[in-house]
């Protein structure tokens, strides 16, 4: 799975020396420096992004379901991703999927070699009932996690639309890839450690494919988050807000409707019906 015939920018050597020579300050206003580089990268890969989230809106519309799949920080940040779009916009918890090389107990500790395996991806994916209606997103900084290559290649092979988010140009990853979005941010702070600058980028470009795909799909009105799951006081608080701004209401009438109906849409809803 490895291949030498690109240049790996992720581990080329930090910009900075002698780190642990530098004050605090330093530190700080260095890796700050570096991390303003990210947006502008990211901003040169959005029309790669955009010709993603087009197929991503266009499976899910469908009835399709949205995969991430990575290794480490790159597969930490794909299942952070997933777990935050039912409670912000109201979806089912299997509409977007986040998957990680050695399991849950990955999520917290490392697992030895789980990155290396070339079956266990697509037997993870196989397990979801993955089929070709699906979408999956590889994300691997460094474009060559065999867990990640492997399975993004057999989800081709079978048909379904395939994307990845890496931070190296001509990898293994974005050849096997569909729709790659390739994110250039350039060396690490501390050489080699992608879960800086690498990993705010994915982060971002995670952001970017969720929120404009959900968004295309009706979950969000004007602004605003009308389906997300009143799971605590402060959501409730701003549900009950938008109802007052958009009836009228007084707080307490807005607040007793919202927790009646369960979800501002379908406050709304009820409301305007009535008139």
């Amino acid at each position: 799975m490895k291949d030498n015939n690109f240049e790996k920018i992720t581990e080329k050597d930090s910009l900075y020396d002698h780190l642990e020579q530098m004050s605090i300050h330093e530190l700080l206003v260095n890796i700050n420096n570096e991390d303003k580089k990210v947006p502008f990268a990211v901003e040169k890969a959005i029309p790669q992004i955009e010709a993603l989230v087009e197929q991503v809106v266009d499976k899910l519309q469908k009835g399709g379901r949205l995969f991430y799949i990575g290794a480490g920080t790159s597969g930490r940040l794909g299942i952070l991703d997933a777990s935050e779009c039912p409670p912000t916009f109201g979806v089912e918890d299997d509409l977007v999927i986040g998957m990680i090389a050695g399991g849950d107990i990955a999520i917290r500790k490392a697992v030895e070699e789980a990155e290396d395996s070339t079956t266990q991806g697509w037997q993870d994916l196989l397990d979801k009932n993955f089929s070709n209606r699906d979408v999956l997103v590889g994300i691997a900084a460094s474009g060559t996690t065999p867990y990640v290559v492997s399975t993004i290649q057999k989800a081709r092979e079978m048909g379904a639309v395939t994307g990845c988010i890496t931070m190296n140009p001509g990898s293994p990853l974005e050849q096997a890839a569909e729709y790659p979005v390739t994110v250039v941010v350039g060396p690490e702070f501390v050489t080699g450690s992608s879960r800086m600058k690498a990993g705010t980028a994915q982060k971002l470009v995670l952001n970017m494919i969720s929120t404009s795909s959900l968004i295309k799909l009706g979950r969000v009105k004007g602004n605003k988050m009308v389906d997300m799951q009143l799971t605590n006081a402060k959501l409730v608080d701003r549900g009950t807000k938008m109802i007052m701004n958009e009836t009228g209401l007084p707080y307490e009438e807005a607040r007793q409707l919202l927790l009646k109906t369960g979800s501002v849409r379908l406050a709304l809803k009820t409301f305007f019906d009535k008139k």
